[in-house]
């Protein structure tokens, strides 16, 4: 009679796991017996057709502790986090808006007796129209040192959702990278979109791989609206690339790895347009500039004047790597020849032999560092990619959580 005894108890327990939860934020509970079976907790409850995705999924034993716990969406494992105690497993990340989830999970007492529970719940389908836009640099792509890692976004976000956003974004390297997040209003940005950023403390080491995994889904964005989808990243930090130019002795010099590639004569800006912002126009920023993009054959027009101003010019040049959102490049010179070397001619621009300029067009990556010295006008860390102007320590008290991150090794 014990033994028919024990068998109802787990017979019933498991019943009770698999009917219907207490609410939409309750739980379904498959009972322990007198006998000492344990009780399994399984959060949201069974038939959920509404579970918040911000929520995640919670496990729970009384009287025993957890042993297989298994939570999928699609037939894919959902990653957790047992507890110590082995009483509590929760998923890792918040859970895809609109999934369907399958969860099991067994319990065993000190005296070997067991229960499990199951339970099958879908999550809200309300996503924000915050999104994110894109995750920069692209996939597999070669980069250099000095490049920043952008998660953009299709709008601003609440500043009450950055917290959660920084905490859920991973990101992963060959070497273990110390650096830190900085939110960026559209304003700051480069392209006008609300981002946030990562710069390294240092340049990237050469020759590894970086991951980056953004767990957007199911984050709360706003009034119970959720965040949509999840996103991967993965590039590769390729040579050392860096590019020396001095507006005074009129000289470029590119290395890699440290040793000292190709040089060649320049021409920078010449100066002279002070506009009503108090700029100069026509000069070249001194500071720290990264490699933003290649253009082929690029259009060049003075800001803030039209056709018929004074200095007004309309071109197309070959061979142009920007440097800077202020319409710098290192491009091919178009005009007086015996300026590179000798003097600044330019518009603002890095002026270099066509043969060196297109040399350089094909060798660099997106995210070389380019430092220029020698004129009267700084690159403002809002200019571009300018992000390397900040102190660390400044850059940093821009991350939601006040602190700084160390990439975790792939």
């Amino acid at each position: 009679m014990r033994g028919q005894a024990l068998v109802l108890a787990l017979v019933l327990g498991l019943a009770t796991a698999c009917g219907g939860g207490d609410g939409e934020t309750g739980g379904t509970t498959a009972k322990g017996g007198e006998d000492g079976t344990p009780q399994v907790t399984i959060t949201p409850a069974n038939g959920n057709d509404k579970a918040r995705p911000d929520q995640g999924v919670t496990v729970t034993a009384s009287g025993g502790t957890l042993g297989d716990v298994s939570v999928k969406l699609k037939g894919a494992a959902v990653p957790g986090t047992l507890s110590a105690d082995k009483t509590r497993w929760r998923s890792r990340w918040t859970l895809q808006p609109g999934g369907r989830y399958q969860v099991s999970a067994t319990a065993t007492s000190a005296k070997g007796k067991s229960t499990t529970a199951t339970a099958a719940f879908r999550t809200s389908r309300a996503t924000a129209a915050t999104r994110v836009n894109n995750v920069v640099p692209s996939e597999n792509e070669t980069v250099g040192t000095g490049m920043p890692v952008f998660v953009q976004f299709t709008k601003a976000v609440p500043e009450n959702a950055k917290p959660a956003i920084e905490r859920a974004i991973e990101i992963s390297s060959t070497t273990p990278t110390e650096g830190a997040w900085r939110w960026l209003s559209a304003g700051e940005s480069f392209n006008g979109l609300p981002s946030i950023v990562f710069r390294p403390k240092q340049p990237w080491k050469p020759h590894q791989r970086v991951t980056v995994k953004v767990h957007y889904a199911g984050l709360k964005i706003g009034s119970d609206v959720f965040g949509d989808r999840d996103v991967t990243r993965t590039f590769k930090v390729g040579d050392s690339h860096t590019v020396n130019i001095n507006a005074k002795t009129h000289r470029l010099v590119v290395k890699k790895n440290g040793r000292t590639v190709r040089t060649w004569g320049v021409s920078l800006g010449a100066g002279g347009d002070v506009q009503r912002d108090g700029v100069d126009h026509l000069l070249t920023t001194s500071g720290v500039h990264l490699t933003m993009d290649h253009v082929r054959l690029e259009r060049m027009r003075p800001p803030g004047k039209k056709k018929g101003d004074p200095g007004w010019y309309d071109e197309k040049v070959p061979w142009a790597t920007r440097i800077s959102n202020s319409g710098e490049y290192i491009h091919q010179n178009m005009d007086d020849p015996s300026c590179l070397g000798n003097r600044n001619c330019s518009h603002g621009c890095v002026r270099s032999p066509a043969s060196d300029a297109q040399w350089f067009f094909h060798w660099s990556y997106r995210g070389d560092l380019v430092q220029i010295t020698g004129t009267k006008r700084s690159l403002q860390w809002t200019n571009g990619w300018g992000y390397w102007q900040l102190p660390f320590a400044k850059w940093a008290q821009g991350s939601a959580l006040g602190k700084t991150v160390t990439t975790t090794k792939a």
